[in-house]
C-alpha cells in the first residue's frame, strides 16, 4: 500500500505539470512543475480559474468542453489520448501543450474535477514547425527546378 506522502511526493517531484480543478474549474492543485512552466507560484494559482492559462481567445470552446464533460462525466481524452493546445504563461508568452486527462471522483463516484497532466511541448512544436517549412520551401526548389537548391 502505497501512504499519501508517497503519492503529494510524486505529483511534487513530477517531471510534468500536474493541475486539478473543481467541477467549475477552479485550480485546487498546482504543482512545481506548473509553477515553472506558467510562472505562478502554486499561492497564486491555486483558488484561481483555469482562465488564469487558458488564452482568451480560446475561452469559449475551452469552457463549453470543460462544462460538457462535468455534466457528463465522460471525456474523451480520458483513455490516454493527448490533447495539444496553447496556453498562456504569466508573462503573456504563448506555451504549447500536450495533456492527458483524468477525472477524479469521490469515493460515492461523484465527480469532483480534472487532473491534468502536462507536458511543455513548445520547442519541439517550434522545430516542427522550422523543419515543416524547410520541407516546404525544398519541395518548391524541387518543382521549379528538379533540385533543390
Amino acid at each position: 500500500m502505497v501512504s499519501e506522502s508517497t503519492y503529494r511526493r510524486i505529483v511534487e517531484n513530477a517531471s510534468d505539470a500536474v493541475v486539478v480543478a473543481d467541477k467549475e474549474g477552479v485550480i485546487r492543485l498546482w504543482n512545481p512543475r506548473a509553477e515553472e512552466i506558467f510562472g505562478y507560484s502554486a499561492e497564486e494559482a491555486v483558488g484561481r480559474t483555469l482562465d488564469l492559462i487558458v488564452p482568451e481567445r480560446q475561452r469559449e470552446r475551452h469552457w463549453a468542453g470543460y462544462h460538457g464533460v462535468m455534466a457528463s462525466g465522460v471525456s474523451r481524452y480520458g483513455k490516454g489520448e493527448l490533447l495539444a493546445v496553447p496556453a498562456t504563461r504569466r508573462d503573456g508568452k504563448r506555451v504549447s501543450l500536450e495533456f492527458t486527462i483524468t477525472l477524479i471522483r469521490d469515493e460515492a463516484g461523484a465527480l469532483i474535477g480534472p487532473a491534468a497532466i502536462i507536458r511543455d511541448v513548445s520547442e519541439r512544436w517550434q522545430r516542427d514547425r522550422e523543419l515543416m517549412e524547410r520541407l516546404t520551401t525544398l519541395e518548391a526548389q524541387v518543382a521549379q527546378h528538379g533540385q533543390p537548391a
